[in-house]
C-alpha cells in the first residue's frame, strides 16, 4: 500500500497566509527548520497507479504539480485519480473539490450529512452527479476504492465545519458529521484520523495494533493560540484534541501497539513544525513523526 503526504498541514496552511506568530516568521523567512507546509490530504493506492484522494485540500492543484504520481499520463485529459472519500464537510476538507470540475470522472465518498451538506451549497453543482456521483458511506460499512484499498469509516467526537456553527444546534454535530478511516490492504492495517476532539476507549481501541496512525495534530496545546494572543478558541473549543497534556493524544495512545506513529494537520502556530525545538523533541521521544508534504509511507 502507498500512502502519499500531500499536505501535512491544518486550514491555511503553514504559514498561515496572515500569520506572523514565531513559527510563521521563520517559515516566511525560508528558514530551513521550518519548511513549509500546505494544507492536510492524503491519496492512497494499492499499485501507485490508480489512486483514491482522502479529503481535498485548498491546495490540491499545488499537491498534483508536486507529486508526480498524480500527473495525467494517457490521451489528451486523463488524471489517475478514481475517487474522493470525505471525513467531514470542512473548508480544508472540501474546498479542492473545486479543482477537479474540468470534466474528469470520479466518484465522491462522504456521510450522508456531509453530502447533504454539499448538495446545498450550489457552487458544487460544478461537480454534477452525473459525472462525479455521491457515494454514501456508513460507520462500520467497508467499501472497496478507485485505489484498491478497503476502507471502512468509524465515528468520531468532533465539530460542525465553520461556516455551519451558527445554525447548528449542537457544535458537536450529527453522527457523521466527524469520521475517521481504518485503511486495509495487503495485509496492513493504516488509521486515519485527521481531527477529533476526544480520544474514547471505543477511538483506542480502533487504533491499537494498526501498523500506520495518521492523527490530529493540530495544536501542541490546547490553549496555544490563546496564550499566543491570535484567537480566543482553544483546541477543544475547535474540535481538536491537543498532542500533549494528560489528556493529550501523545499520552492517551502512548500504551498502545501502533507500528508508526505521524501527526498531521498540524497547525501554524504549532512549535512541533520547526525543528529543534523542546516540542519537536518531545513528540520525537514518544515515537511521533512530524511530517512533511511529498513523504510517501509503505505501512
Amino acid at each position: 500500500m502507498h500512502i502519499l503526504l500531500l499536505g501535512t498541514a491544518a486550514g491555511g496552511g503553514f504559514p498561515q497566509w496572515n500569520c506572523r506568530t514565531p513559527g510563521s516568521r521563520r517559515a516566511w523567512a525560508g528558514d530551513p527548520a521550518a519548511p513549509q507546509r500546505t494544507q492536510s490530504s492524503i491519496a492512497v493506492s494499492m499499485d501507485g497507479e490508480r489512486w483514491t484522494l482522502i479529503n481535498a485540500s485548498p491546495d490540491l492543484r499545488s499537491q498534483i504539480l508536486a507529486n508526480r504520481q498524480l500527473w495525467p499520463r494517457e490521451g489528451l485529459r486523463h488524471s489517475p485519480i478514481g475517487d474522493v472519500v470525505l471525513t467531514g464537510g470542512e473548508i480544508d476538507f472540501v474546498t479542492g473539490l473545486l479543482t477537479l470540475r474540468e470534466g474528469h470522472e470520479f466518484a465522491l465518498y462522504g456521510t450522508a450529512v456531509t453530502l447533504v451538506t454539499l448538495d446545498a451549497n450550489p457552487i458544487f453543482g460544478a461537480l454534477p452527479p452525473e459525472r462525479v456521483p455521491r457515494r454514501v458511506i456508513e460507520a462500520g460499512v467497508p467499501f472497496t476504492t478507485a485505489g484498491g484499498v478497503s476502507i471502512t469509516p468509524f465515528l468520531l467526537a468532533g465539530k460542525v465545519p465553520l461556516y455551519l456553527e451558527k445554525a447548528a444546534g449542537s457544535l458537536a454535530g450529527a453522527p457523521g458529521t466527524t469520521i475517521g478511516l481504518t485503511i486495509e490492504g495487503g495485509g496492513k492495517r493504516v488509521v486515519f484520523v485527521p481531527g477529533c476532539a476526544a480520544i474514547d476507549d471505543a477511538l483506542r481501541g480502533l487504533i491499537d495494533g494498526a501498523d500506520l496512525l495518521l492523527f490530529d495534530g493540530t495544536l501542541w496545546r490546547d490553549d496555544e493560540m490563546v496564550t499566543l494572543g491570535v484567537s480566543p478558541k482553544t483546541g477543544l473549543r475547535m474540535g481538536h484534541v491537543s498532542m500533549s497534556g494528560p489528556e493529550g493524544t501523545m499520552a492517551r495512545l502512548a500504551d498502545l501497539s501502533i507500528g508508526r506513529r505521524v501527526f498531521i494537520h498540524i497547525n501554524t502556530t504549532n512549535p512541533t513544525l520547526i525543528a529543534g525545538t523542546p516540542e519537536r523533541a518531545a513528540a520525537e521521544a514518544a515515537g511521533w513523526h512530524i511530517p512533511v508534504d511529498g513523504e510517501e509511507l509503505a505501512p
